[in-house]
């Protein structure tokens, strides 16, 4: 019988460092719980990754820049949406205040296709 879970129980403390917990990992997807509780990407630090993210926001608020985007953008609570693969990104910034709970699906893009 499969074992039930829940996001937010229990939730790390995030305070000293982002938590990374893999929910499911399969072929070809994997789905990631992150914590973040006012960290940001280091300066000058980048992300860039072979493959899709798409990113919903569960609790707390964060920015999220975009290399091509001359703004960062602004996430709240259900705000959801997919960096493709070579999309330079980083966090600006999440709630130092409480927790910011991320859930972040991760599927082959077309970077990583050919």
């Amino acid at each position: 019988m499969p074992s039930r879970h829940n996001l937010f129980r229990p939730l790390p403390d995030a305070a000293a460092g982002e938590c990374f917990d893999d929910l499911l990992n399969l072929s070809g997807c994997r789905v990631e719980r992150i914590v973040s509780q006012g960290q940001a990407s280091p300066p000058g630090f980048w992300y860039d990754q072979d493959w899709d993210e798409w990113v919903l926001l569960l609790a707390g608020r964060a920015l999220l820049r975009l290399e091509r985007e001359p703004q960062p953008i602004a996430l709240a609570v259900g705000d959801h949406l997919l960096i493709p693969a070579g999309e330079r990104h980083r966090v600006e910034a999440t709630d130092p205040a409480g927790p910011t709970v991320w859930l972040a699906v991760h599927v082959p893009g077309a970077k990583a296709a050919g």
